[in-house]
């Protein structure tokens, strides 16, 4: 009887083995997930960060006819921003510039302010991006009393795709810690990165209708000839519309 006893116990004890070992093993496929997608996202980040120039001067921006891919940024108020989603809604103009800190910078947004309501009468939104955490676009938003949207592209993901994000050298670093500005602060980021300040007109079939940028970020584009390409991009536009409209 004792023998017959001890194989029932035996017995009951198998489905719990059975469902330990099933645990144990759901349990070891979910950590390799979680070491996959690490490791994915590891080599993500080195490929984004391989393939940016280490110059101002080998940048290559998208160029007349070129699209853009999905992209999200920031709002000064930190909420996400589909920038495709509103290019589509409405002819864009949109300005890259480094920051801020940047005197260059200040004084091309003021210009910008300068003709916004010219660029609104021809049917324009205005979007400035900049690596500058959302907080740091408050800032510039209540110095310079600028009435358009400011973006934060802290991860400098859209300026990458832009083709005009380029890598501060050590030395360059350097000598901008020794001016007080820092770079890490601004963005709440680690990768140095920088945009070649440029200016671009997107039309709302999400193509580039006008391209310009200068790796001289003391050069930029002047408010005149910003509103002629304004005027240009309209009326190669506007007939596209119309026939769409149409349809």
């Amino acid at each position: 009887m004792s023998t017959i006893k001890h194989k029932s116990t035996t017995n009951r004890k198998y489905p719990f083995i059975k469902l330990s070992i099933v645990c144990l093993f759901f349990i070891l496929l979910i950590l390799i997930g979680l070491l996959l997608t690490r490791k994915n996202k590891i080599i993500t980040e080195q490929s984004f960060s391989h393939t940016i120039p280490v110059s101002a001067n080998a940048v290559r921006p998208l160029l007349v006819g070129d699209s853009i891919p999905e992209l999200e940024l920031q709002t000064a108020g930190g909420k996400a921003f589909d920038l495709k989603q509103a290019v589509a809604k409405q002819l864009t103009v949109l300005i890259f510039y480094r920051g801020g800190w940047c005197p260059y910078c200040n004084l091309q947004l003021g210009q910008i302010q300068t003709i916004e309501m010219q660029l609104r009468q021809l049917g324009y939104q205005i979007l400035a991006i900049s690596p500058d955490r959302p907080e740091k676009l408050v800032e510039s938003v209540n110095s310079y009393k600028l009435t358009y949207t400011l973006l934060s592209d802290h991860a400098m993901k859209t300026a990458h795709a832009f083709g005009i994000a380029f890598r501060v050298d050590d030395a360059t670093l350097e000598k901008y810690k020794g001016y007080g500005i820092d770079l890490e602060a601004a963005s709440g980021e680690t990768h140095h990165l920088l945009p070649v300040p440029a200016v671009f007109i997107m039309g709302t079939d999400g193509l580039v209708k006008f391209s310009y940028a200068n790796p001289d970020y003391k050069v930029r584009l002047e408010p005149e000839v910003l509103l002629a390409a304004a005027r240009a991009a309209v009326a190669i536009d506007k007939p596209k519309r119309s026939h769409q409209e149409g349809k």
